[in-house]
């Protein structure tokens, strides 16, 4: 899995319109928070159990994919929840998996706040809310 700073994956997908974003958060973050434009919404756990189901996930994904060998970018709230989904789809047989360090939100400051030191939305990268 590669690992890669908002602004390099934001620039991996302009380059590649094969590249396929997959956002794992659960669908009411991705929501309501914002999400990149164009991220496919496949939540690596969802609400009410928060429990990871990786099967279900990987068949998800391939399912929009079509080729497990498409480039495939992970986002999450801070780049957490996408190792462990990273590594489900590479063990399903995935090639090429992309991680987004820092994720949507990007780490806790020392008030507790998110947006504020990294991430997607703090470098200032597109999103959409719905």
């Amino acid at each position: 899995m590669k690992h890669l700073q908002p602004l390099e994956a934001w620039a991996l997908l302009q380059d590649n319109p094969r590249a396929l974003m997959i956002d794992v958060r659960m669908e009411i973050e991705s929501l309501y928070v914002g999400r990149p434009p164009g991220a496919i919404n496949v939540p690596w756990y969802e609400y009410p159990d928060l429990t990871p189901h990786p099967e279900q996930f990987v068949q998800l994904v391939a399912d929009e994919a079509q080729d497990k060998a498409r480039p495939i970018v992970l986002i999450c709230r801070s780049g957490q929840r996408t190792l462990d989904a990273g590594k489900a789809l590479e063990t399903a047989g995935f090639t090429d998996v992309t991680n987004v360090l820092n994720g949507f939100e990007g780490s806790l400051n020392d008030t507790f706040q998110r947006s504020c030191l990294n991430g997607w939305r703090f470098d200032g990268l597109p999103w959409e809310q719905l």
